[in-house]
Parts: C-alpha cells; structure tokens; sequence
C-alpha cells in the first residue's frame, strides 16, 4: 500500500482482490470440506437440509464485520472518475474544510474486458454505529457544492473479512424425480413475485431469474431483457450470442444461445421478426403471445391478428387484444409496409421459430418439457473463471466489481444443478459479492458452468411458500421470471 501527496490531498493505492482459483470440487453428500474461498481461510458455519429425494438445501455463514463507512464523491452519478477529475474534486473537498483522499483502483480484467485504472474521492473513516456522523459531511459537502454519498466501504469491492450469508440449493438428478421450469407468472408484460410464481407452480423451490427490461414503457417492465421459453413456447428473444440456461425435465446446461423467428407469406415473400411480447423500435416487426397478458402498445404501427393455423383473421390499428390462441403481428414503418402488402385478411402466415445451442451449433427441441432462462452474465466455463461481462452486457465498474446480492446458477460435471444466493446491502450482517467472488464461490460449490443472474433487490430464494433469504430492497421485488424445482406429477 504506497500513500503520497499530490496537489494537498493524499492518493492512496488499493488493491482489489480477486479470489485463488480452488479447485473445483464436487458436493456429493455435502458441502466442499475445503475452505471457504472469500476473505479470510476457514470452514464456513453451515446447516444441512434435505427437500426431498435428491435436494439438499444449505445455509453458510462466514467472516466476520470490519468494515465501515466512507464519505465518496459523486461526479455524474459516478463515484470514479479519471485523476485530473478526482484532483479538481479534492481540491473543491478542501475548500469546503475536510482533507480529501484520492484513491486509486484497478477494476480487473474479465474474460472479454480490458483492465482499467480509476480514482474515487473519499473523506473519512467511521464504524458502523456512526453512519450518521457520515451523513453530517456528505450534507455539508453538499452545502459547499461537492455532491457525495454515504459509502459502505464493503461494498467497493477492495479486501475485505465479509460476513457473506449464502443459500445453496443442489439438485441431483440420479435421485431427484421432479423437473426444472421456468415461469413468467401470468404474463408476460407483468411482473410478479416469486414466491406466487412458486404457489402457482406448486414448487419444491424457486429462485428469481434474469434481468428485466426496466427502460421501456411501464407497463411492459416484466419482459425478461434476452431468451425465455416456457413450456416450449419462445416468449422472449435471445440477445444472440448471450449465455442461458436451457433446462429439459430434470437435466440443466449453461451455453451461449440464439434465436430467430421469420414470417413467410403466402406469396412466399419473408421477414425477420425482430422481438417477442416487447415494445417494437422503428421499423421491427414484433409477435404477441396470449402470454403478453395485456393489449399490444398502441402507436402508428399496423396489426394482423393469426389464428392457430396461421390464417390472418383481422387487420387492425395498434393496440389491440391477444385473444387465447391467437398471436398478433405488429409491424412499425418498413414492417407495417410489408403487412400491408403480404399479409391481408384471409391470407395464410407461417412464423418459423428456431433456438440454436452456440457451443453445440443444434437446434435446441422446443417440446413441452424445454425451458430456457436467460438475461444472465457468464462466471465459469469448463471449470474455470470465464467472466464474458462485455458480451452479456454489463462491462461497467459497479457490476464486476463492486458488491452487490447475487443469484447464481451452476451445473457439475455429474449433472448436479446448483443455485446459490448471496445476501448483501446489510453492513455489519452480509455484504454480497462480486462477479469474481460470485465465480470463486460457484467454482467451490462444485459447478463446472455457472452464471449470474439478476441480483440487487431481485435476489430471492424461495423454500415452499416462504422466502428463506433477505431481500435487500426490505421485502421481496417482483421480477420477470422465475426458476422452479418442481416435484413429481
């Protein structure tokens, strides 16, 4: 650790810790006998329940409470920053009475995104019972016209001792007689909790699943941001390229997935269409499901409504109904051109739907019995830390690195699913993790290809009809979708 002065204010370099790479091990009977792979060495305190055949369900505890809080700066919404801005910032610190630390830190480099140097202004140092001596600075700060927050310093991702708080659930599939399935709830458009998703189910267990699209209009904020099939029945589009769970029966494999579905006219004209139960941009054509849950976004695009067989049975304005059974086409600019020409009312449109396995290049079945969740970040491939933040699109600081809840998923090489969620945003109680500590802990638990899923204030495990974790928003958040452990039928 080096400290000197520049320009008055003391820049002081830390060192972000990235886990060792144990060995990945695999939980039979039981958890890893080795040591707990986050902070300081030794054997987490753990607990030990079976859910039925094939099930076991575990709860960890490890390290112990030492970090408190900070005072850091915020420049645009950011708390880092290059050196010329965290020098104007300290020097605008200084001025307003408090002597500023420049911290610099490197965020590591991920599997498909560089290293890269940065440098945050922080004030102060206090214990846990005195947050509100912290607030005290970031309201004068603010007087003085420097923005700051309040910052727990184990959040930022530097060396810490925890505490970490984990539930794990493992499924063995050369005993477990239940299935795997993913749910949406009752719509698409609509968000819910994943504890209904889970009575509604009737599920041994269930955890939330991918990230979901809260950037498009209110009332469609439930459509998961990458591949969903429930049931067969493709309700999402793939982000082509992104990494997803596909899930048959009792089996579970993590791959890089696709998919495409076109439209083909009677005439033999076709077209792409470009998203699923979504609000279209310019010129996309989207399908409707009667999954959406609700009427299609009304704009000046154009609609054809298809009955089972594919027959057009109505050409209408935006805004409209999808009736049991029926999907509707909604075109926008060029798109809403090509209903138009090719597909009038009595006329006949086939849509094609194709899923394809990237690391096996088949198309994946779409039976009954097919599941897939997506909106997920790559941690492990082959056994082996393989972060592909860039490629599943979170390649930003606050992500990789900082701490944060986390819901994980992982298969074993002998076909065990594993699912873990890591509490954190409670200081003094569990702190989370970070994508490379979210990867160290997969990899420990046994999982030869594991992904992060949404986290935040989405992270929820579910057991029966209770949820066993703590949500960091205070209660649980509805989300998008949901991972099921369902018993025989």
């Amino acid at each position: 650790m080096r400290r000197r002065l520049v320009a008055g204010a003391a820049v002081l370099a830390l060192a972000t810790t990235i886990p060792s790479a144990p060995a990945a091990a695999d939980p039979v009977a039981g958890l890893p006998a080795g040591s707990f792979p986050l902070g300081e060495p030794g054997i987490p305190k753990s607990a030990a329940k079976s859910l039925g055949p094939g099930i076991s369900y575990f709860t960890l505890r490890h390290g112990t409470p030492q970090d408190g809080y900070t005072v850091s700066v915020v420049v645009k919404g950011k708390d880092f920053m290059s050196e010329a801005k965290a020098q104007a910032q300290a020097a605008a610190v200084q001025m307003a009475g408090f002597e500023p630390v420049i911290v610099k830190f490197t965020r590591p480099a991920v599997a498909d995104h560089p290293a890269g140097d940065y440098f945050m202004v922080r004030v102060g140092s206090w214990p846990l019972d005195q947050k509100a001596e912290a607030a005290k600075v970031v309201k004068r700060l603010k007087d003085a016209g420097v923005s700051a927050k309040v910052d727990f310093q184990g959040d930022d991702g530097f060396v810490t001792t925890g505490p970490w708080n984990v539930r794990v659930i493992v499924v063995d599939p050369r005993t477990f007689r239940g299935s795997y399935q993913a749910s949406l709830g009752t719509s698409v458009a609509k968000r819910e909790k994943v504890s209904a998703m889970a009575s509604a189910a009737k599920a041994i267990a269930a955890v939330n699943g991918g990230f979901f699209d809260i950037h498009t209009l209110p009332a469609f904020r439930g459509d998961p941001t990458g591949i969903s099939v429930v049931g067969g029945k493709l309700l999402s589009e793939a982000v082509n390229g992104r990494v997803g769970l596909v899930l048959r029966g009792r089996t579970a494999r993590v791959t890089e997935l696709a998919s495409s579905v076109a439209a083909r006219a009677a005439d033999g004209a076709t077209i792409a269409v470009n998203g699923l139960n979504r609000v279209p941009k310019p010129d996309e054509l989207v399908m409707y499901t009667e999954e959406l849950g609700r009427d299609t976004p009304k704009d000046d695009g154009v609609e054809v409504v298809l009955d089972a067989s594919g027959r057009v049975t109505a050409v209408r304005e935006s805004g409209g109904p999808v009736a049991p059974g029926t999907r509707v086409l909604h075109g926008v600019g060029v798109a809403a051109d090509w209903l138009w020409q090719h597909a009038g009312e009595g006329t006949v449109v086939t849509v094609a739907t194709r899923v394809t396995d990237l690391r096996t290049g088949k198309a994946i079945p779409l039976t009954p019995d097919t599941h897939v969740i997506g909106g997920a970040i790559g941690l492990v491939r082959g056994g082996k830390t393989s972060i592909t933040a860039a490629r599943d699109g979170m390649a930003n600081t606050n992500m990789i690195l900082r701490r944060h809840p986390r819901t994980l998923a992982g298969v074993t090489r002998d076909g065990k699913l594993v699912i873990a969620v890591v509490d954190g945003r409670a200081p003094g109680s569990t702190i989370g993790a970070s994508f490379f500590e979210a990867a160290a802990l997969m990899r420990w638990l046994g999982a030869r290809d594991a992904i992060n899923l949404d986290g935040g204030g989405s992270t929820t495990m579910v057991i029966g009809k209770k949820v066993v974790n703590r949500p960091s928003d205070g209660a649980e958040r509805a989300v998008g979708d949901a991972l099921l452990i369902v018993g025989p039928r």
